[in-house]
């Protein structure tokens, strides 16, 4: 197509630049050992962070060239390939959003890794600049094929980044989350060769047209369910999440629970609903059923959580059970409040590992009884704690509360018992992170090594402020999520309704 490819080098941008990590290493270590190794690792996470803003520029670029009152995909780019297969990239407003969201992220958590990544520096920043590109591939393809080989290339980095850089028990964490994902997306490939062979094209824009048999559309979803249902995580395919988040890296549990999670929900709204309508009609009292389990029970198992970061992780599952409520509730309401919840949580699940990280930093634990009366030595730190707390609980006047309000008010309109059973997770959420809040903050200081502990330093300053930011910006104006990704949201219903 016409134009400036500004798609295919947001994409690359970052794989090229892990090219280029590669030869600032060179340049710059020689083989030098001690503190000549600690400048050249200080060297290279500069780098990452400078290409990784210079991505998230490109997509700030992309949304200025978006027109957000048109309802198809735009920016669009495609080269043949072979046969029905073609190099196809586009964005509409759902996958624009979840862009942003990614090239956001991805410098925040290259400057939190800058002074607790202390091996193998460069190898860790490589790996964290090819995941970004295939998450963004993932997000802007437009073609089955291509869609399926960034969506399975996105393990590879990830694997890396827990088996490698993670806790004590990382191998055994990082085989659970790869064989778990990767199990579900081989049905989902056998799914796609099926649709490409019957429609003749792999194109996202002919299958969504294409009117597959009711029959087949029920094979077709579970498919692709097994895969997403996975990734989003949904309950009971859920138990690699908390052991993926405890043995990562801080910046690894970021960038997992900010994006890899959204994939399941965007793959809900990018394939399920439009392209298998009476399958998702079919479906949808289960995916009900199951949203509630998720919301309530691992609500529950949270609050009995002794890790902080086994605890804001199953609280991620919960509050993805709300996406699935609000994107099964098959209204307007109630996608466009699934769509704002994924955005939302991106920003605050990915604040609280931050939160954790920070202390983790200082104390190597993460144990809750380790803590308590950190606002006697870390004042501004318990103010962002408090501020990102509240907001996973839902307080109005956050993105949070905006989020789960609407998934509600459109899972009420499909299903008021479901609507009320999600109800009890918001008030379950609100006991385990104040629970979690008043163990860590509050009281006398009772651990000695707690005497000298220092606040927030610059950095962590600088990768917390902005998600506190958005946080309350978002909360007291979604209008600036909703006018993005409204006529997506109303698109893919009408293909839904159209397709019934």
């Amino acid at each position: 197509m016409g134009g400036f490819p500004i798609l295919t080098v947001m994409t690359f941008l970052p794989l090229v630049g892990a090219l280029l990590v590669m030869l600032v290493r060179s340049a710059t270590t020689g083989g030098r050992q001690g503190n000549g190794a600690a400048e050249s690792g200080k060297t290279v996470l500069l780098a990452g962070v400078i290409i990784s803003a210079a991505t998230f520029v490109a997509s700030v670029a992309a949304f200025v060239s978006f027109d957000r009152g048109q309802a198809g995909y735009q920016l669009v780019e495609q080269y043949a390939w072979y046969g029905p297969i073609s190099f196809k990239l586009g964005v509409d407003g759902l996958s624009l959003s979840l862009v942003l969201l990614t090239t956001f992220l991805t410098p925040i958590c290259l400057l939190a890794s800058w002074n607790s990544i202390e091996k193998r520096v460069t190898e860790y920043v490589i790996a964290f600049l090819v995941l970004e590109t295939f998450m963004i591939g993932v997000f802007v393809s437009l073609d089955l094929v291509l869609f399926y080989i960034f969506f399975e290339a996105g393990l590879i980095p990830m694997f890396l980044i827990v088996g490698i850089w993670g806790g004590k028990d990382r191998v055994y964490a990082a085989f659970k989350f790869f064989l778990y994902t990767l199990i579900g997306s081989l049905l989902m490939l056998i799914a796609m060769v099926y649709m490409i062979i019957a429609a003749g094209s792999a194109d996202f824009e002919v299958l969504e047209k294409f009117a597959f048999a009711p029959e087949v559309q029920t094979w077709l979803w579970l498919a692709f369910a097994a895969s997403f249902a996975v990734k989003l995580p949904m309950w009971p395919v859920h138990t690699w999440l908390p052991d993926a988040h405890v043995q990562a890296p801080t910046a690894g549990s970021v960038i997992l629970a900010g994006v890899l999670l959204k994939m399941g929900g965007y793959g809900f709204l990018r394939f399920s609903l439009p392209m298998f309508p009476d399958a998702s009609h079919l479906f949808q009292p289960a995916m009900f059923a199951l949203a509630v389990i998720a919301i309530v029970y691992t609500s529950l198992v949270a609050w009995r959580q002794t890790d902080m970061k086994k605890l804001i992780a199953y609280s991620s599952v919960a509050h993805m059970g709300f996406v699935t409520l609000g994107i099964f509730s098959f209204n307007e309401t109630g996608v466009q409040g699934a769509v704002f919840q994924m955005l939302s949580h991106g920003i605050i699940s990915g604040a609280l590992f931050l939160i954790v990280g920070v202390v983790y930093d200082r104390m190597h634990t993460r144990e809750i009884a380790a803590y308590g009366g950190l606002v006697n030595r870390m004042p501004i730190y318990a103010s962002f704690f408090m501020l990102f707390t509240m907001a996973n609980v839902g307080l109005p006047g956050t993105s949070g509360f905006v989020g789960e309000i609407l998934t509600m008010v459109g899972g009420f309109a499909a299903a008021s018992w479901a609507a009320a059973g999600a109800a009890l997770g918001v008030i379950f959420s609100a006991v385990y992170m104040l629970t979690l809040y008043r163990r860590t903050v509050f009281g006398e200081i009772t651990n000695p090594a707690l005497q000298g502990i220092k606040d927030m330093n610059l950095i962590e300053w600088v990768c917390l402020a902005p998600l506190a930011v958005l946080t309350l910006l978002f909360g007291v104006a979604p209008n600036l999520i909703f006018n993005l990704t409204d006529s997506s949201s109303l698109r893919i219903l009408s293909m839904m309704a159209g397709g019934q």
